[in-house]
């Protein structure tokens, strides 16, 4: 009997044992994801979602990220992918070519309060959600495929994890990985469209809410296509398959210290180090001269985007940013920063050319050299793995830094030291107080005294 690649999968999940250093990577991305949350928690696009949640999705059990709101498990999932997303500051895989954290986790812990899970269970299903969610990726020729959609595959690795969590058998596993990858976002406009700052995205809470959906529905009986991956001309099997489980993914996740696409991270390390070697005051900036690899160019690049959005997708812009005001203006970007004048003028001093051999570098590396022209000569620097990469990790106490400057600022230190705490616990084995963290209310109304007069700081300084 022929077996179709998705029930081969499913069979792996069902029988995974998930090591002790998998599961410790899958708490640090965990934490990392926290800091994602918190930080879009009062974007537009994320106030959005939490204000049509209840008529789209209905009331349910579901925790709603720090809102202190409930809505069902694919309700809240969306809600809570929607905030990881928002700001681009999430993590992601390189050989995926996109973004596991923002669809797995939420999916994850919708499953909160559900009596069989535990926090040794729950990291070990994120651990294998990664797992399959990377694999699928990368299985696809990412040359010739759009690579900012992470919805189109994420959802998957939502359906292997939660179908594992809920018991599912391996036939139905087989069959909601089959469902949520048939279903998937089509994202038919990020092809062509000119306007790649846009809410959509790439589709992340889309993915992760049908991963939700499709677990409901297999648990039910309903079928999908399981031979999904088994097309040679859209998926290469070995990578699908070989070395399942002995060599976790999750362990070669990257994490990002800016909030915008991970193309431009090599750029802005390589500006940065730049400008603090040398001692270069902006105003001195000629001309900024970037060599990168082809896809790069397919950004939107606004020189003076309008929306974050824009901002996240511009490599000229966020150059000129970090030249004007530093790295913690990148964590995370503001909507102040769009009004950013001196920004604007150095981002139009920036020009773009693909190098081939950064080119051929791609996907498996995102590289940058950028060269400096002043009054007193040229300056160069080349990045070949931006902080963050597995080869230039964040370290535990990086992912705590910058949890820090995230959230102190938006739940005040008392709070914010609640979450570390709980993140320790989650290794333990104990749900409860990460539980507890979440189900809380721990913003402000919007347009709250105190969140009015946090902005208004914002923008005085």
């Amino acid at each position: 009997m022929t077996y179709a690649v998705t029930e081969m999968l499913a069979e792996w999940v069902s029988a995974s044992e998930v090591p002790e250093e998998a599961r410790i990577s899958a708490a640090k991305c965990v934490f990392d994801l926290m800091t994602a949350a918190i930080a879009g928690y009062e974007t537009p696009n994320a106030m959005a979602v939490r204000r049509i949640a209840s008529m789209t999705w209905g009331h349910g059990t579901a925790a709603m990220w720090f809102s202190g709101e409930q809505s069902t498990a694919a309700g809240a999932t969306f809600v809570n992918a929607a905030c990881a997303c928002s700001l681009d500051l999430d993590d992601g895989h390189r050989a995926a070519s996109g973004h596991p954290g923002a669809a797995i986790i939420p999916g994850v812990l919708s499953l909160l309060g559900s009596p069989s899970l535990d926090g040794q269970r729950a990291l070990a299903a994120i651990a294998v959600g990664y797992e399959i969610g990377v694999r699928i990726s990368s299985a696809r020729d990412l040359r010739s495929v759009p690579t900012v959609n992470s919805g189109l595959w994420s959802g998957q690795a939502v359906a292997a994890a939660v179908g594992w969590l809920r018991g599912l058998s391996p036939g139905q596993i087989a069959h909601a990985i089959s469902i949520a990858g048939t279903t998937a976002p089509s994202q038919s406009a990020t092809s062509y469209t000119r306007f790649r700052g846009n809410s959509v995205k790439e589709g992340i809470p889309w993915g992760a809410a049908n991963g939700v959906l499709a677990v409901d529905l297999a648990k039910q009986g309903f079928t999908g296509p399981i031979d999904i991956l088994d097309s040679s001309e859209r998926y290469d099997r070995a990578r699908l398959l070989d070395g399942l489980g002995t060599s976790w993914l999750i362990n070669s996740t990257y994490f990002k210290p800016y909030s915008c696409c991970r193309w431009i991270h090599a750029p802005i390390d390589a500006l940065l180090s730049l400008l603090r070697d040398h001692d270069i005051h902006p105003d001195a900036i000629i001309g900024i001269h970037v060599e990168t690899f082809g896809r790069s160019l397919t950004l939107s690049n606004e020189v003076a985007p309008g929306t974050l959005e824009g901002a996240q997708y511009s490599l000229p812009f966020c150059l000129g940013v970090a030249a004007i005001s530093g790295a913690a203006a990148l964590l995370p970007l503001s909507s102040d920063s769009l009004r950013d004048q001196r920004a604007i003028e150095i981002a139009g001093r920036v020009r773009m050319t693909v190098n081939p051999e950064f080119d051929l570098m791609f996907p498996a590396a995102v590289p940058g050299r950028v060269r400096i022209t002043t009054a007193s000569g040229v300056l160069e620097q080349t990045v070949l793995a931006p902080k963050g990469e597995p080869t230039n990790p964040m370290s535990w106490d990086d992912i705590g830094a910058k949890f820090l400057a995230i959230a102190a600022e938006r739940v005040g230190t008392r709070v914010a030291a609640g979450i570390p705490s709980a993140i320790g616990a989650l290794q333990t084995g104990d749900l409860a107080p990460l539980q507890s963290m979440l189900e809380a209310r721990l913003f402000a109304d919007a347009n709250s005294a105190s969140t009015v007069e946090r902005r208004h700081r914002s923008q005085s300084s």
